[in-house]
């Protein structure tokens, strides 16, 4: 039976099937190649994506709306949800789900609150992509993490990821261990101890037979492993200001962090950088961080089409 997405909701990655999952990264290498050799797509025309943000958003906003115009679609948007939105005058996610069905094809939201994908989609008949709720999930991000690694590894199989940062409250790496952890990937987790990867994620990777090292400290990390995946200390979620101060320069990539490591490393980020990656890191080779960023068009160009059934 061939595999479809058609009408599906993308609110996690644990939802998704391995079929499904090499499903996206084909449909991605494939309209990738049609655009690199010139081609224009018009895969979405006659449909609309609106994308509803409800807390700031660069990268995923505007890759979300690129590929939508990149496929022939139009979008329309919601920039700043809690202030020019009906949601300040107490509008509910679920209420919103159930306008936006009248203006919309397909649905992206980011939000602060965990669940607030799902509440979208449960009032919506259209399909609803999740951008990030809270420290939940954000799909898309791990799809995009997956298609790069494969693009710059040449395959995920074997690979030892290094997750490092804040693992608490970084729903990039919430998502992606879920993701990776079907690819045969063994796991290094570095953080501060006030900022580990939550115990039920460490303990269901274990149970489930996928090799988990706790190493706290960056350069022991990065000697064993083939991919390290920076992430912020994440302000916005901390409620205690002096915490934060405490711990936000926890971990700094130099170039003598790129001297120790394992040679070949890969180093990604889900973006925006504060102070964990030096500018100097952006001249070596492996740093992938931009070349991710810009995966994020063609997955998320694949994600839109296979939901509306235009792929």
């Amino acid at each position: 039976m061939a595999t479809s997405l058609l009408g599906r909701d993308i609110l996690d990655v644990q939802s998704l099937s391995n079929e499904e999952v090499k499903l996206i990264m084909d449909t991605a290498a494939r309209f990738e190649r049609a655009m690199d050799n010139g081609g224009r797509l018009m895969n979405m025309a006659g449909k609309t994506l609106a994308t509803l943000f409800f807390e700031p958003s660069t990268r995923t906003r505007l890759s979300f709306e690129t590929a939508m115009l990149r496929l022939g679609g139009s979008v329309i948007s919601v920039a700043d949800g809690g202030g020019s939105s009906s949601a300040k005058k107490g509008e509910t996610v679920y209420d919103t789900g159930k306008m936006i069905e009248s203006y919309a094809d397909v649905a992206v939201i980011r939000h602060p609150v965990t669940g607030s994908a799902a509440e979208l989609a449960a009032g919506s008949c259209k399909p609803v992509i999740n951008g990030g709720d809270g420290a939940g999930q954000h799909p898309t991000q791990a799809l995009l993490d997956l298609y790069t690694i494969i693009k710059e590894k040449g395959q995920v199989e074997g690979q030892t990821i290094c997750l490092a940062g804040d693992l608490k409250n970084g729903r990039t790496v919430h998502s992606g261990a879920a993701l990776l952890a079907r690819m045969g990937v063994k796991f290094v987790f570095t953080a501060p101890e006030a900022l580990a990867m939550p115990e039920p994620i460490t303990e269901s990777l274990r149970k489930d037979g996928v090799s988990v090292e706790i190493i706290p400290d960056l350069d022991e990390a990065v000697a064993k492993s083939d991919v390290l995946y920076m992430t912020r200390i994440q302000k916005e979620r901390f409620t205690d200001p002096a915490e934060y101060e405490r711990l936000k320069g926890s971990y700094e990539v130099t170039m003598q962090t790129v001297k120790n490591a394992k040679p070949g490393l890969t180093i990604m980020h889900p973006l925006p950088r504060v102070t964990e990656i030096k500018t100097e890191v952006d001249e070596y080779a492996g740093a992938a961080y931009f070349r991710q960023a810009a995966n994020g068009v063609p997955v998320r160009m694949a994600l839109l089409s296979l939901v509306c059934g235009c792929e």
